[in-house]
């Protein structure tokens, strides 16, 4: 009797055993688990597939805010500057200034670029900007009317020396303006960065 019982506990424990294994079996090819009700896994994969399509819209959201964040501003336009001076009372030297100006002004206006000139006169360079002596007058109205990215400075020091060596007003032409020193301009353009040029 004893034996009879030790056979059946061995079979019930076998037959349990080869249900599982069944089980387990069934669900690795099927692709999922074992469920008393069919209405279960129909709703987990309805639940999963909503969170599925949920998550990446939100990451791409989340992409987009951070990649809008990280995106690089829009270049601006670099604007280029340049002092060309004019120190002796030498005609061709103020027209070679002139030349520059005007070749430089179209250069960048061809390029689409801003560009700002500054001729800056002192010592006997002041004659080019002087409303009686300038041989170059004609050139200077006519270049502050067509091309305004150029203007003219004339040193104040330099036109008081004047006044006193002469003993009468120096005129400016209207075109330019008058700086209390011209060298100090040309350096302070420097310290902000501009191009030095000496024709």
């Amino acid at each position: 009797m004893v034996k009879f019982q030790h056979i059946a506990a061995a079979f019930a424990t076998a037959t349990i055993a080869v249900l599982v294994s069944t089980s387990f079996a069934s669900a690795e090819q099927g692709g999922r688990y074992w469920t008393p009700a069919d209405t279960q896994p129909v709703l987990q994969r309805t639940t999963h597939e909503r969170h599925h399509v949920a998550k990446p819209a939100t990451a791409t959201r989340q992409r987009s805010a951070v990649a809008r964040m990280e995106a690089p501003a829009a270049p601006k336009t670099k604007e280029h500057r340049l002092i060309l001076q004019v120190n002796s009372n030498d005609p061709p030297a103020m027209n070679l200034a002139l030349n520059n100006a005007t070749n430089v002004a179209q250069y960048f206006k061809d390029a689409g670029e801003k560009v700002k000139i500054e001729v800056v006169t002192f010592g006997p360079g002041l004659h080019m900007l002087r409303e009686d002596t300038s041989p170059v007058k004609a050139r200077i109205e006519e270049m502050a009317l067509s091309m305004p990215e150029v203007s003219f400075k004339a040193c104040g020091n330099t036109q008081e020396k004047m006044k006193k060596a002469e003993n009468k007003d120096i005129p400016i032409v209207r075109q330019a303006e008058i700086v209390k020193s011209g060298v100090v301009r040309v350096m302070e353009l420097q310290e902000m960065g501009w191009t030095y040029v000496k024709p």
